[in-house]
């Protein structure tokens, strides 16, 4: 998953997204949510962000509106985050131009970002041969046949493959921003600016893309009451058996619910929300490894270490020197209440 920061120490990150002709403002949008606005909340900045574009003026998609007085590509020399442009016309080309400025900022080590689309960006400028990436599900095909040498993954939300990280369509742009974010300042940040957008504080890049959601002739109680239920209770050793018996529904129900609102298992989500518990415990000053393990139900430290350097690429101290605050942030409503 991730890498841990790839930011340098000691300044403001500086994430600037690169619009092109027939760019999807949507996406955009997401960036400029994410990485652009400044956080009264938290007291500080995340990021300095900016637009830029080949061209003084470009037209957005589909020709809705023009876009003006963004900054031009020299914008990108001084970038630590590139987002590439995203376009629904797949075939065209991108010009030369866009082509070598994301090549130029690849090359002096920043970390480029596709999403949507962008995969398309990446892959015409020659740089995700052998290398990792998602796309929407219905380019999968065509990605496929123009880009072999591509590793797609193309039934997950998205791709994190160290400087190069795609998403597969518009509402996972998000995940994967809030990942970016997790991923710079720790979960505790992320977690406050998922609730800011009232979404899912964590959906990890390996659910599925497409989530079947049938209309069922009665209508179906949500998870959410039970995924409340779960997160408050995470230093019990919960098993789908428990989780079933408090929905009233079979394990095997339970598994099919799951699969259908979150696109992922209950024993994946279970783990996913400990480890979460565990990385806040650890930014909030816990210290002491066995009671971070048994508060999020990791059980032992040794286990906690394990599943913390697999999620972040740290160990439980390196995490707690990059990310720990002794200022707990403010504890909203859970966002994932909202998409049901």
């Amino acid at each position: 998953m991730s890498h841990g920061s790839s930011q340098p120490p000691g300044r403001t990150p500086r994430v600037v997204a690169l619009v092109d002709e027939n760019s999807n403002p949507f996406e955009l949008s997401c960036a400029i949510e994410v990485f652009g606005l400044s956080r009264p909340e938290l007291g500080c900045r995340l990021y300095e962000f900016s637009l830029c574009a080949a061209e003084p003026s470009v037209l957005m998609r589909d020709g809705f509106f023009t876009l003006s007085g963004v900054a031009d590509l020299s914008a990108l020399e001084t970038a630590d985050t590139v987002i590439v442009p995203n376009r629904p016309d797949i075939e065209v080309p991108r010009r030369s131009a866009v082509l070598e400025a994301i090549r130029a900022a690849h090359a002096r080590g920043a970390r480029l970002v596709g999403f949507c689309s962008g995969a398309f960006t990446l892959a015409e400028a020659g740089l995700l041969d052998g290398r990792r990436a998602a796309c929407h599900w219905m380019w999968a095909d065509a990605f496929r046949a123009r880009f072999p040498g591509v590793r797609l993954e193309s039934d997950v939300l998205f791709v994190d493959d160290g400087d190069l990280l795609t998403a597969s369509g518009s509402a996972s742009a998000l995940d994967l921003g809030l990942h970016l974010v997790r991923r710079d300042h720790g979960a505790e940040i992320a977690n406050a600016v998922s609730r800011r957008l009232v979404f899912a504080a964590h959906r990890d890049g390996g659910q599925r893309q497409f989530v079947e959601r049938p209309v069922p002739e009665v209508p179906d109680a949500s998870l959410a009451p039970l995924l409340d239920w779960a997160r408050e209770h995470l230093d019990r050793p919960l098993a789908v058996g428990d989780l079933a018996a408090r929905a009233g529904v079979s394990p095997a129900t339970l598994h099919r619910r799951f699969r259908a609102e979150l696109g992922t298992t209950p024993l994946a989500w279970l783990l996913g929300e400990r480890v979460a518990l565990a990385c806040r415990l650890i930014e909030r000053g816990e210290q002491r490894l066995d009671v971070v393990a048994r508060r999020s139900g990791l059980g032992s430290a040794a286990n906690l270490r394990a599943r913390v350097k697999r999620a972040t690429g740290l160990s439980p101290s390196a995490y707690r020197q990059r990310f720990s605050t002794h200022q707990p942030l403010p504890v909203g409503p859970h966002p994932l209440n909202q998409l049901h």
